[in-house]
């Protein structure tokens, strides 16, 4: 099996537990606090074998909604995940829409102020 391209992604947060109980919410997945050494960050659980990433706060990086958009699959739960969006802080930029054959779209800013695609098929 080829490795795919992409392979891991940090995502610079202001706040990482507000950020993990954003991601939480949204994803319908639990995120979890990780240490290593002095490093803390969270790991995004991965599906399938597929690319994750992870949370973290750092003075090296700053949320960004004009940079790369990273899409996060909420696997037919996507009306789900835009309503948690608001709850925890985020705001909805471009409502759910279909991409073609590719599924749907809704394009969102975290609680953090990062410009983020939520997808599903």
């Amino acid at each position: 099996m080829k490795a795919n391209t992409v392979c891991w992604f940090d995502l610079p947060v202001i706040s990482l537990n507000r950020a993990i109980k954003f991601y939480s919410n949204v994803l319908g997945e639990e995120i979890e606090v990780t240490k290593y050494d002095d490093f803390v960050f969270a790991v995004i659980p991965c599906k399938d074998g597929g690319v994750t990433g992870c949370l973290v706060e750092t003075s090296e990086m700053r949320p960004s909604n004009d940079g790369i958009l990273l899409y996060f699959s909420v696997d037919g739960r996507l009306d789900d995940a835009l309503e948690n969006v608001t709850k925890q802080g985020g705001k909805v930029l471009v409502e759910k829409e279909q991409i073609g054959p590719w599924g749907y779209r809704a394009i969102v800013l975290d609680s953090e102020g990062n410009k983020i695609a939520l997808h599903t098929n």
